[in-house]
């Protein structure tokens, strides 16, 4: 595909609750239904175990199986795999997200953003840096689900030039991958939307649906907003592996007719 154009798959799966090996299984059944070229694909957060408060019980290493199988998958499909699973790292546990590049390469973010109302804070370490990976000159800002409710983190900060800001931004897609419970939708929809919209970016939001171990209902409706926040694509509630193709163009017209982040607070996130 060209350098203006990229591709990304949204898994939304109704995951097996902490069984490993049946999740792994059922998404490779996804991944080979992908119709034409596969670019990105994305899975939910901790896509292989639900959002489980039992890491002393399902974290791996990042040597561990689940890491080898996506590496395994992004090798053979010819893809870039992410999504978020339970990382035990230095005597602490992670909701990392991983990134895995088809040579074997990846990069790794951690949630910044503990679900306290769930106990995540208890379990698991906040991470502190952000991760902007870059594929064919596009820009991919890599954040998981609760992070979607904090707009500092996902701010663009105009990159420096020796003569000052200038209001290029940072990234051009913003990407979640979630565990977004059907009772809180509206709140998802509409804050992907808006973090579309103030960041003049393409926002892909990730979400699993069914029920999960603790009966905890999602509904699904993974997104696509373009930069203007007009709704590309949304899921409904079943679980569904759907394609979109993003344009620079559709960027680079919003930045060039609405330069608004030219006019945007300056600040540094430390």
């Amino acid at each position: 595909m060209p350098a203006d154009q990229l591709i990304i798959s949204l898994v939304q799966p109704d995951i097996i609750w902490e069984d490993k090996a049946a999740n792994l299984e059922q998404y490779e059944e996804y991944i080979k239904q992908i119709e034409g070229p596969r670019e990105v694909v994305v899975l939910p957060e901790m896509f292989s175990t639900g959002f489980s408060m039992n890491p002393d019980g399902l974290a791996e290493g990042m040597e561990g199986t689940t890491v080898g199988w996506m590496k395994e998958i992004s090798k053979k499909y010819r893809c870039i795999l992410t999504g978020s699973i339970i990382i035990e790292e230095d005597g602490n546990y992670y909701n990392r997200a991983v990134w895995v590049q088809p040579d074997g390469g990846y990069g790794t973010y951690d949630k910044r953003h503990l679900f306290a109302y769930a106990g995540e804070d208890e379990h698991y370490t906040a991470g502190n840096k952000r991760l902007i990976v870059s594929v064919k000159g596009w820009r991919i800002n890599i954040q998981v689900c609760y992070d979607l409710r904090f707009p500092v983190w996902a701010r663009q900060s105009p990159l420096p030039q020796t003569n000052g800001y200038t209001g290029m931004p940072e990234y051009d897609v913003l990407l979640y991958m979630a565990n977004w419970p059907q009772r809180r939708s509206l709140a998802w929809r509409t804050l992907l939307q808006a973090r579309a919209i103030e960041n003049q970016a393409f926002v892909v939001g990730v979400n699993r649906t069914g029920t999960d171990g603790k009966g905890i209902e999602h509904a699904g409706e993974s997104s696509v907003f373009g930069p203007l926040g007009e709704k590309i694509w949304q899921a409904g509630a079943d679980a569904t592996v759907h394609t979109v193709l993003l344009t620079s163009e559709a960027l680079s017209t919003t930045r060039t007719d609405l330069p608004f982040l030219k006019d945007a607070d300056k600040f540094m996130l430390l």
